[in-house]
């Protein structure tokens, strides 16, 4: 699925140069592109804007664990793939002077997760200031919230990523 604005110049995207006036790729089909545990997890992004991001990890056998749920691994690959979802939504805008970097993370996992998870993504700090930071000079950090649930609704872990935009030299 292609959707997004038509831009006419030059404009770098994970590890991919764009360089037309088509329509931009959804999110999505840029983290597949240029992530492979993406691909490899065949995550499903269902939503990518500035304020939330949510993918979907299938429920695949090649991936379970012990208890026949999915391993902890795929699950902290769901997180962090919804946190690298709404970062690029976010400030996709800046990629021409920072590039974004995932500086640390911690994972809870708070039950067990059987069938497809689903992990939900949001911004721990308003964009606009972190955008000021990047203006003022500064290599801005900020949170990324991450909540992991199963399609009960039941919450089967909670992530939180700290990313950083690094300018630039």
């Amino acid at each position: 699925m292609v959707r997004g604005r038509v831009f006419r110049r030059k404009l770098l995207v994970g590890n991919m140069l764009l360089m037309s006036s088509e329509p931009l790729p959804s999110i999505g089909a840029m983290m597949a592109a240029s992530v492979p545990m993406v691909r490899t997890l065949h995550l499903e992004f269902t939503e990518t804007t500035a304020e939330r991001a949510v993918v979907r990890l299938p429920d695949q056998p090649a991936f379970h664990n012990h208890v026949a749920g999915p391993h902890a691994g795929a699950m902290f690959t769901l997180a962090e793939s919804a946190s690298g979802a709404i970062v690029m939504s976010a400030f996709g805008s800046e990629l021409h002077r920072a590039v974004p970097l995932a500086v640390g993370a911690e994972i809870g996992y708070k039950k067990l997760a059987k069938g497809p998870v689903t992990a939900t993504a949001q911004l721990g700090r308003p964009a606009a200031e972190v955008i000021a930071d990047l203006d003022a000079g500064q290599r801005p950090e900020f949170p990324v919230n991450v909540t992991l649930t199963r399609e009960d609704g039941a919450v089967t872990g909670e992530m939180s990523i700290v990313w950083t935009l690094r300018p630039h030299s």
